[in-house]
């Protein structure tokens, strides 16, 4: 089917406005010309793409279809634009960079500023999100690169995955619970005391998930959060046994929380780099990414 870029832009910048008016004025025409784009698009594709009984128009189901992958060209697009603009230069621009709060706050945070200190005109975005989601940015182009719990598979073509520093989990507790302090316990022990684990649908989940499977430890969490520092707070108040990356538990004050002597070992994991095969770095996010691999 032969149609006219242009009738897609003038698309995407209506379902981005919502609104007609708002678009002719982002793409300097006419309101009628904006009208009449939409129509022949629509015309060419046989479908409605817009509900148009309202001032703030909306996309019908078939217009949302489009848009989900309109939207991903031109961040494509945008990036492509941004890598010509960016390039050779790092007086000015940006990073977008997707990561969980924990790995913002215990292993981004001295490298945020170490760059704004060589590169201070160089904006850091860092969109907060799980890991699982952070890849999901990345794949649609909302993102430079992502910095995530490592996937127990890597199975996107698209993608290209680098390991940047090993992750240890450990299982702590508070001082409720000091009677299990220096004493050896089992994995399978941990089905008879409550459980503070991180919410289903995240990397670190599924790897706890997968290696209580490993021993044949069936488990029911008391608390199930999407935030490690809630867990290691719920752990030192008493709540239970939380699982939490070592550098998270050393946090804390060892008066407040201990690790678990747990006899199987927990195998490590990975933090890393992912990045998109098809969209180029900036200068700026290649830096970057030249201090984490």
């Amino acid at each position: 089917m032969d149609i006219n870029f242009e009738l897609y832009k003038v698309f995407y910048y209506v379902a981005y406005k919502k609104s007609f008016s708002a678009a002719a004025k982002k793409l300097f025409i006419t309101q009628s010309a904006v009208s009449q784009a939409i129509r022949q698009l629509e015309l060419k594709l046989d479908c409605t793409l817009f509900f148009r009984n309202t001032k703030r128009v909306k996309l019908t189901h078939e217009g949302q279809a489009l848009y989900t992958y309109v939207e991903q060209a031109f961040n494509f697009i945008k990036s492509g634009e941004k890598r010509l603009l960016d390039m050779n230069s790092l007086v000015s621009g940006e990073i977008k960079i997707g990561a969980s709060d924990t790995i913002c706050k215990y292993y981004l945070m001295p490298y945020f500023k170490i760059f704004n200190e060589k590169y201070p005109g160089i904006k850091i975005k860092v969109t907060n999100r799980t890991s699982s989601k952070c890849i999901e940015l990345l794949k649609n182009g909302s993102v430079d690169f992502s910095v995530v719990n490592m996937p127990l598979t890597k199975d996107a073509p698209q993608l290209e995955f680098r390991d940047t520093r090993a992750v240890q989990d450990v299982f702590i507790a508070g001082s409720a619970y000091s009677h299990l302090k220096n004493k050896e316990l089992h994995l399978k022990d941990l089905e008879q005391l409550p459980l503070l684990v991180l919410e289903k649908n995240t990397i670190t989940r599924d790897y706890f998930d997968s290696m209580l499977n490993s021993y044949d430890v069936l488990i029911n969490p008391d608390v199930e959060l999407g935030s490690i520092d809630v867990l290691v707070d719920m752990a030192r108040i008493g709540l239970g046994i939380a699982f939490v990356p070592d550098f998270c538990a050393k946090s804390a004050s060892e008066d407040d929380v201990f690790e678990l002597n747990i006899k199987e070992a927990v195998p490590q994991r990975h933090m890393g780099v992912v990045i998109h095969k098809n969209i180029p770095l900036s200068v700026a996010a290649s830096k970057f990414l030249e201090m984490l691999v």
